[in-house]
């Protein structure tokens, strides 16, 4: 059995070695509303994703313009002598999971109190590129 989780773990490590993402975490916004911009960009080249992140008037559009180019740097990072317009990166994956939520009371009439819950969230952005990456490909 230890020979197999050894195993699995090499092949994750391998596999994050080839993976570009950022993750950004308790963000102060619903789900609700962050998966409405992540929709927008969902599958778009990454320059394609800037210009809509930049133009939308959403305020979860800033977040998520800096998540990208974030992750983008991250790329950068993994492929250095790799130009980023011969990789064609675009968004492979983006979801949004719920986070923590903050309960609030407030006062309502009759000496009654409704719960208000603020919501937050998580995303996490994966990059791919269309073509494959080697050797060739850097000079």
């Amino acid at each position: 059995m230890g020979k197999r989780k050894h195993n699995s773990a090499e092949v994750k490590k391998a596999e994050m070695k080839t993976t570009y993402f950022a993750r950004l975490t308790d963000v102060p916004t619903s789900p609700r509303k962050m998966r409405i911009v992540a929709d927008l960009v969902r599958l778009n080249d990454v320059e394609q994703a800037l210009a809509i992140l930049k133009h939308s008037p959403k305020e979860a559009s800033g977040r998520l313009y800096k998540l990208l180019l974030s992750a983008m740097a991250n790329w950068q990072a993994k492929n250095e002598g790799v130009r980023m317009e011969d990789a064609q990166l675009y968004i492979k994956e983006i979801f949004v999971d719920s986070a923590r939520q903050l309960k609030r009371i407030r006062t309502a009439p009759q000496g009654r109190a409704h719960r208000i819950r603020k919501r937050s969230n998580h995303v996490t952005l994966i990059l791919d590129s269309r073509v494959e990456l080697t050797e060739d490909n850097n000079n």
